[in-house]
């Protein structure tokens, strides 16, 4: 009896993924733990392996395809029910032929035509399946670096389809961009002659990002004003705009704002900026947020929650795992450092630089894709005095970072004949929060906690 093998879980809160390649064609003999497929999530890119020796009767999905946890991927053959089948065949060829009469012997013009024609297929059988075996074997993986094999998904490319340039039939960068480019002069010359009806992207649609209640209206003809180009969601891109579909149609945001005077805090992060360098991490204003953040969390438990609307409940956490937004050429991808509580400032500067960098490499790990309790994200970085953050579901807020800035003052005593202007280095805050669990005085509160402990250092190391 045939078995199957299914989409194994990829981890915490990842439902589906992309199968990004298919390793193996039927007919092919697959070892336990060989890789039979390539997927890639809203956490990571992963091989999955064989769950057992086996010989691949039929593949379900194919490269480009969504598929949620628990779809068939492949079907192997029953090894045994080969066996039987082989020493069935060959009981049936020395089984001694029956006696026959020398009357039946004779045979007529038409019998032996007859016989000559059912000698045939046999033949032409084994024709079909030498050209099985070719096809089979022309469909093994192309030999290629990870990185070509990225850009060829990105642009869309079929690498069996390129020809190699690189040593031992090896695609390069290069092959995949020069494919690419020739293809698309091809599809411009064809789209010349093509129905306007027909033209657009062909290939299968995908499912929709998320149930909606109202018939989104038709798309305008883009290409009555001109020229336009056409590229797939897919991958990370495809699973950031499901997550805000469901984050932004399924939570109430509600946002608030304020800021908080960091000027001491700024002088002591410039004093200790070396030191923390020197051991290979960096000092940023982010490192000193994400212990007071922790700190306030302690103090209102229902910011680092997440609500089940099936069974009515708020699920409160007793660990603190901050999620970082983080900017990449794939995206924004938002990984966490685990149980910030226990950490020092050292230990997150340096964490904190390392796990960036891995995440803009494509190196990130699918531990640290889940299991986020609380997100920050930092905008400031690249500009901008304000933004209104989108909650990471299933977390019920988040606070967003613009830009610290130097402003001026005015300060004035009751003693004073003349107002003072004094400099002060100003970070703006941003709180987004689910109103269905958190109501608008506790997220002030919670705010005014965060400003009052970034304003005083001496507080702030009483929490470190």
């Amino acid at each position: 009896m045939a078995r199957e093998f299914k989409l194994p879980e990829l981890g915490e809160g990842t439902h589906e993924a992309e199968i990004s390649e298919v390793l193996v064609s039927p007919g092919d003999h697959v070892e336990e733990d060989e890789a039979i497929f390539v997927v890639e999530t809203d956490k990571a890119s992963m091989e999955i392996p064989s769950p057992f020796e086996g010989t691949v009767e039929s593949i379900a999905v194919e490269a480009g395809e969504m598929v949620k946890v628990g779809t068939v991927l492949i079907t192997y053959s029953d090894g045994d029910e080969t066996s039987a089948e082989n020493s069935t065949e060959k009981k049936a060829k020395e089984k001694p032929e029956p006696e026959v009469s020398e009357a039946s012997k004779a045979e007529s013009p038409d019998e032996k035509k007859t016989k000559e024609k059912t000698s045939e297929p046999p033949k032409a059988a084994q024709e079909s399946k030498d050209k099985d075996q070719k096809e089979r074997k022309s469909k093994r993986p192309v030999p290629a670096s990870p990185a070509t094999r990225r850009l060829a998904r990105e642009l869309d490319v079929d690498l069996s389809q390129v020809p190699p340039s690189g040593p031992e039939g090896r695609v390069t960068h290069q092959d995949v961009k020069a494919f690419a480019e020739d293809r698309e002069k091809s599809e411009k010359a064809e789209e010349v002659q093509e129905p306007q009806a027909v033209r657009g992207h062909k290939e299968k649609d995908l499912p929709p990002l998320s149930p909606i209640s109202i018939t989104l209206p038709e798309l305008p003809n883009f290409e009555s004003w001109g020229d336009i180009e056409r590229s797939p969601l897919r991958s990370i891109r495809r699973t950031i705009a499901q997550r805000m579909s469901i984050s932004w149609s399924q939570i109430p945001h509600v946002t608030h704002r304020d800021e908080a005077d960091v000027t001491d805090l700024e002088k002591i992060r410039r004093e200790f900026k070396e030191n923390i360098t020197d051991k290979g991490g960096s000092l940023s204003l982010m490192v000193f947020v994400m212990k007071a953040v922790v700190s306030v969390l302690r103090e209102y438990p229902r910011f680092n929650a997440s609500l089940d609307v099936r069974n009515e409940e708020i699920i409160l956490k007793n660990y603190y795992n901050i999620g970082i937004a983080v900017d990449t050429d794939q995206g924004l991808i938002v990984p966490n450092i685990q149980n910030v509580e226990r950490k020092t400032v050292t230990d997150l500067a340096i964490e904190l630089n390392e796990m960036v960098d891995r995440v803009r490499k494509g190196e990130g790990t699918v531990d640290e894709m889940r299991g986020g309790t609380f997100t920050i994200t930092n905008v400031g970085i690249l500009g901008g005095t304000d933004f209104s953050p989108i909650i990471n579901y299933p977390e019920v807020a988040i606070l967003g970072m613009a830009r610290a800035k130097w402003e001026p003052e005015i300060a004035m005593n009751a003693d004073d004949q003349q107002p003072k202007i004094k400099a002060k280095y100003k970070l703006p805050l941003i709180l987004g929060f689910d109103h269905r669990v958190i109501d608008g005085a506790d997220a002030a509160r919670f705010v005014n906690r965060l400003i009052e402990i970034l304003e005083d250092p001496e507080k702030l190391l009483l929490h470190m």
